[in-house]
Formats: structure tokens, sequence, C-alpha cells
């Protein structure tokens, strides 16, 4: 029997199939999944800023420390972080200023964080569902990789 685990805001969680890892609420935030299919591992996290300024603190809250504390966690779970895929989703610009441009977004700043430090590890990322102005939850079915992506106001789908 599947148990749905909850991944908070500034947080990051892992687990196994046939778990399932949940988000709500990304805005501006990014909510990064991190998967290996043959071992059927992943982890999920929701950042909210790009980089940490003090990695001794609020480590899950930060692109760089987030990443970087979930994949250990993964490989001491067994995990190749050669065998992994991640899926992002989140960064939307949701609010607008009169002098903002999506370049000064925090959500395009997270986003271009995260993808820099998946590089940084040698992670594949084959799913990137950023940007546009709508908040998202995603939900990681640990069982088979997919991943559910529901927009507010758009529905929802699976990838």
């Amino acid at each position: 029997m599947s148990q749905q685990i909850k991944v908070g805001m500034a947080d990051y969680k892992v687990g196994n199939g046939p778990d399932k890892l949940i988000t709500l609420g990304l805005g501006s935030c990014i909510g990064i999944t991190i998967y290996d299919k043959r071992k059927k591992i992943g982890g999920m996290a929701h950042i909210m800023l790009p980089k940490n300024p003090d990695p001794s603190k609020a480590i899950a809250k930060f692109a760089d420390t987030a990443i970087d504390a979930m994949t250990k966690e993964l490989e001491k779970m067994g995990v190749n972080l050669k065998d992994v895929e991640s899926k992002i989703a989140g960064g939307a610009q949701m609010f607008t200023f009169s002098s903002s441009n999506e370049m000064n977004s925090i959500g395009f700043r997270n986003a271009e964080a995260v993808k820099q430090e998946l590089k940084k590890k040698g992670i594949r990322l084959i799913v990137e569902e950023t940007g546009g102005n709508s908040g998202r939850t995603i939900e990681l079915d640990l069982d088979n990789g997919n991943l559910k992506i529901k927009t507010m106001g758009s529905g929802e789908k699976y990838v």
C-alpha cells in the first residue's frame, strides 16, 4: 500500500516505491524531483531561493544546499547519481511590477539556479515546467517516476 509523503516549503524528502512525494503551492518556488527508475528511489525538494548565504542554516530553502543534501541522502540509500533523472516545476512570476522582467524575477532565478546545480552534479534534467504566472502542485510516483503537475487554472498533466 502506498503512502503520500508531504514535502513542505523549504523542505525535502526521499523515499521509494510505491510511495508518492507531493508538494503544494509552488509559485516562484521550484519543486525538484530526482529519481532512479531501476531502484524506484527518489527525492523531492521545495526550494524558495537560489543560493544559501549561510550553508549551515536553512539547507532545504535554497537550490544549492537542498540539491546537495538530497543527493547525499539518495546516495546513502544506494542511488548512483549517474542513474537518475530530474524533473522540475514552478518558478512562476506571481506578481507583475512595472519595472520587472522575467530575467529579474525570483522564479526565473530559482529555475536557473536549480538547472546549474543539477548540471554540476551531472544529473540529467528531462522535464522542465517553469515560468508563467500560475501556481503549481506536483506529485512524484516513486513506483514509476511519473510526475503529476497540477497548474492552477490549466488542469493537470503527467510527465
